[in-house]
């Protein structure tokens, strides 16, 4: 029987894996999930993935707004206000994440 993955070719494979690779690398698709869930401010987003330390968190946000993925806004405020918004690729990607989100809440034991 034919499936999609029969029409996938070698270069199609190279180009999966690096957004496998990009949205499996530890936290990035906790901390997507956070801001297409409106936390936006760098706080928030902490206080909503539990496990994941400042220094972490700064990291991935670098490499995700890097890859296109999330928007920094700076606001010239007293204190200095940052929040964080998915880009119309970062909300494609989390479109593209929700058959996985709906595998993990029907596959997945509430207590892992």
């Amino acid at each position: 029987m034919e499936t999609f993955f029969d029409h996938v070719d070698d270069d199609e494979c190279r180009l999966f894996t690096v957004a496998v690779e990009l949205v499996g690398k530890r936290w990035s698709s906790s901390i997507l999930m956070a801001i297409a869930r409106h936390a936006e401010r760098f706080s928030e987003i902490v206080a909503v993935v539990p496990g994941l330390s400042d220094r972490l968190l700064a990291q991935r946000l670098k490499e995700l707004e890097r890859e296109g993925l999330v928007d920094r806004e700076v606001t010239a405020s007293t204190p200095v206000q940052v929040r964080y918004r998915l880009t119309p690729r970062g909300a494609d990607l989390m479109r593209s994440l929700q058959p996985l989100v709906a595998f993990g809440q029907r596959w997945t034991p509430v207590d892992a």
